[in-house]
C-alpha cells in the first residue's frame, strides 16, 4: 500500500464520515447569498426534469389530485 496516497487527505472525503464532515465545512464557506442562488439553480433543473418527463409520457400538463 502506497502511504503517500492513504494519507492524502482528499482520501478522507471517500468515507460517510470524511463526505459528511466535507459537506458541512463547505455549508460553512460559503455564503447565505451563494446558498439562495443554488437552491434557485436545483429549483430551475427541478422544473425542467419535470417538464422533459412530462414531454416523454405525452402530458400537457402533471395530473392534479381532485
Amino acid at each position: 500500500m502506497n502511504l503517500d496516497l492513504a494519507n492524502d487527505l482528499s482520501w478522507k472525503s471517500c468515507t460517510f464520515e470524511g463526505a459528511e464532515l466535507h459537506s458541512l465545512l463547505l455549508g460553512m464557506e460559503t455564503s447565505f447569498r451563494e446558498k439562495i442562488i443554488w437552491i434557485e439553480e436545483m429549483q430551475k433543473i427541478q422544473e425542467r426534469m419535470d417538464q422533459n418527463r412530462l414531454k416523454r409520457l405525452g402530458a400537457a400538463t402533471e395530473p392534479k389530485i381532485p
